[in-house]
């Protein structure tokens, strides 16, 4: 084979070599690449400036096309707005309101001449001529000198028609931003229409609305502007609508409100049982669920125990069934988790205001007691985790309040240490339907009935046969090991027999009279016997096997 002249020898095609190795290092060095073969190449510091260039126009743009258009319709709409408000002495009450509609018109008709070149700043102008359509027709009865439409009766009745016709823009364009505007002043018509009944339908029709654009259009955000929006009305108008300048107060007529109040929660819960086979019970639906149950009993709850006392029982048990058939119909409907949580939670809450509004203190607390078992009852069939734990707090929280806020421990405390053991019993019975992965709540029940017993034993027993009723505990709990087959109650057993031994050495001796002393040392010290003659024949068993 025959070389070319440039590469005669071996020394110039190194030479050559090294020259583009040189050539390709300058280049990369500019171009900002690492020539080490075990990193990945970075981007080149020329593309990194004009990225950043791009990204650093992209904002300005979208600042400058976006955010601008809508801040300049807000302002240019809030402007119009004091200036439709403004009481002028020297005109007629009409032609405010006149100026008003034409430049609701002007700001329409000029809206859809931009349709097509400027799409966004024509949207936005229609919402903002919405809203001075709304307040052109607030003009007719309020703020000026003198009032074009006297009665409050049919400026209900306008601004009404003029959210309905807003809200039939904004299903023809298909504008969830539109139909949020036109809800909001729809509750804002609601609020200020000055009478109780003609408010509360307004908003039970505003909620149905906000369910069907919900269900047929999928603007789920929707739920959350008009169950906050329902609420605060409904709040607005119980504390005397000191937004229109009254002073604030209580309102106690109509006693039918809180009826109303159940309605919204009716309706909403609806808009998200059947929401849709789409949406799965993920954040929308949650957060939703959440606003409607707490907004709900919360306002109920304010309400009876403000102004409504001698129907607190019959109200809050009414609520409390309402609650429960929606968590059941979740649980039915989809297996919910946190939604069936939720209604079940505050049902069983509005049951224990009814509890405690119907018995005196301290058979109050023992009658919370027990419904714990109707909670886990309702619990495992829902199969909710979430409820039993929740149940066992505030199982908690009852027996400590009843030990704190009691002086004379009766012998319905005792009670509590039966509730614990059959929640225990229960807990076991049922753990694989839900899918307890632990024992230790069902060994805090236990140790709970393990502290309950002895201590109320020890307020309803005399001192001297304290130390019967403790042995007699051990007892119980040595024949339940057996016949449940489980050791925790022979633990339970020994424990409570040490605590027996503890206080005789402690106590007995030293306290109790003397016939008592002597039984009461005789009576503990067979048991201790026998059962240490058992243990050993156990063991004995057990060894030979």
């Amino acid at each position: 084979m025959e070389d070319s002249p440039e590469f005669k020898d071996s020394n110039q095609i190194i030479s050559h070599l090294k020259n583009l190795e040189a050539r390709i290092a300058r280049i990369e060095e500019e171009l900002g690449i690492e020539s080490s073969g075990k990193k990945e190449p970075e981007e080149p510091k020329i593309l990194k400036r004009i990225s950043e260039s791009e990204t650093e126009e992209s904002l300005e743009f979208h600042i400058g096309q976006y955010w601008f258009a809508k801040f300049g319709i807000v302002v240019l709409a809030i402007g119009i707005a004091f200036l439709l408000t403004f009481p002028y002495k020297n005109l007629p009450p009409a032609l405010p309101s006149i100026f008003g509609y034409f430049l609701v018109a002007a700001i329409f008709g000029l809206s859809y001449l931009l349709r097509k070149s400027y799409n966004l700043i024509s949207r936005y102008m229609v919402g903002g001529a919405m809203v001075l359509l709304f307040f052109t027709t607030m003009r007719l009865h309020y703020f000026g000198n003198g009032s074009l439409i006297a009665g409050q009766a049919l400026e209900n009745v306008l601004l009404f028609a003029v959210v309905f016709i807003n809200l039939f823009i904004s299903i023809r364009r298909g504008s969830i931003y539109l139909a949020g505007v036109s809800l909001t002043l729809g509750y804002i018509a609601a609020i200020i229409s000055g009478s109780a009944y003609f408010q509360f339908s307004m908003v039970v029709v505003l909620g149905i609305i906000t369910v069907l654009l919900h269900k047929k259009y999928q603007w789920y955000n929707l739920m959350f502007v008009s169950i906050v929006l329902s609420y605060f009305s409904h709040l607005v108008w119980f504390i005397n609508n000191p937004l229109l300048g009254n002073k604030p107060a209580l309102v106690t007529e109509p006693a039918s409100n809180i009826i109303f109040i159940i309605l919204y929660l009716v309706i909403f819960a609806y808009g998200n049982i059947y929401r849709g086979e789409d949406l799965q019970e993920k954040n929308r639906v949650i957060v939703s669920t959440f606003l409607n149950s707490f907004g709900c009993y919360t306002l109920f709850l304010l309400i009876t125990l403000t102004t409504f006392k001698a129907q607190l029982v019959i109200s809050h048990i009414s609520v409390s069934i309402v609650f429960l058939a929606i968590a059941t119909i979740f649980w039915l409907r989809e297996k919910s988790r946190f939604s069936t949580f939720f209604y079940a939670m505050l049902g069983y809450s509005a049951l224990s205001v009814a509890i405690i509004a119907q018995f005196p203190q301290p058979d109050f607390f023992v009658w919370l007691s027990w419904q714990s078992i109707l909670v886990i009852s309702t619990a495992i069939w829902f199969r909710s985790k979430f409820i039993i734990v929740a149940n066992f707090f505030i199982y908690c929280i009852i027996f400590m309040a009843y030990a704190i806020l009691v002086e004379d421990i009766g012998i319905t405390s005792l009670s509590f240490g039966v509730v614990a053991l059959v929640s225990a019993r229960i807990l076991n019975w049922q753990k694989d339907r839900l899918e307890l992965h632990t024992e230790n709540m069902r060994n805090v029940y236990l140790f709970t009935a393990f502290v309950i017993f002895p201590y109320a034993l020890y307020h309803l027993i005399p001192g001297g046969w304290l130390i019967v009723s403790w042995v007699g505990i051990s007892i119980v709990y040595y024949a339940l090991s057996l016949w449940l087959e489980s050791s925790k109650y022979r633990w339970m057993a020994l424990g409570n027999l040490l605590l027996t031994v503890i206080y005789v050495f402690i106590i007995g001796i030293t306290k109790l009279e003397p016939v008592y002393r002597i039984i009461s040392f005789l009576i503990l010290g067979v048991v201790l016997l026998v059962v240490s003659l058992i243990y050993t024949k156990v063991r004995s068993k057990t060894i030979n096997k």
